[in-house]
């Protein structure tokens, strides 16, 4: 097995496995986001946070994510720091509501964090729409191994449907 130099010149976990489950089906929930950066998923060969997208045929609505934590996302020694672990629920959370075809910004957040995940570690996160009220989108989701069987963190978030006129200020430079 290849090892890879973290930062400080030691070995580094070895790279992630984020292929998809059996009835997964890869997907980008954020295409519509006017962006050229992701915080979450803009390091794709890096050393903070590794993630990929999928659907699942057996969940409709619902978003799946593998996701690993490197040394880059390292908190308390040797394991991934909390926020983290809530930035990445956010973005899991709130792709759900963009595969709905809803653009939304967060407005509340609140999250458990259950146990530690140990760095190196590819852990499975979910995400979905558990009701709507007008421009109000709430979300609940999970981030588990890959049995289930441990939850980490489980967070539910408000979001708040933009306009189009208003989501186009998130990118023109406007307040």
């Amino acid at each position: 097995m290849t090892q890879h130099a973290s930062a400080a010149g030691a070995p580094g976990p070895p790279p992630p496995n984020l292929g998809p489950e059996p009835g997964w089906t890869l997907c980008d929930p954020l295409a519509e986001l006017p962006s050229l950066r992701n915080y979450v998923a803009d390091d794709p060969g890096g050393e903070r946070i590794r993630i990929a997208y999928y659907r699942d045929a057996s969940e409709p609505g619902a978003l799946k994510a593998k996701v690993w934590f490197g040394p880059g996302a390292e908190g308390p020694p040797r394991h991934a720091h909390g926020g983290s672990l809530m930035a990445v629920l956010d973005e899991v959370l709130g792709g759900s509501v963009w595969l709905a075809g809803r653009m939304v910004v967060l407005a509340r957040f609140e999250v458990d964090l259950r146990r530690p995940v140990r760095l190196g570690s590819t852990v499975v996160v979910d995400g979905r729409i558990v009701r709507s009220e007008g421009r109000k989108v709430w979300a609940t989701g999970a981030i588990h191994d890959s049995d289930g069987d441990t939850i980490y963190a489980e967070a539910t978030g408000l979001f708040v449907e933009l306009d189009a006129a208003r989501l186009a200020t998130f990118t023109d430079g406007e307040p």
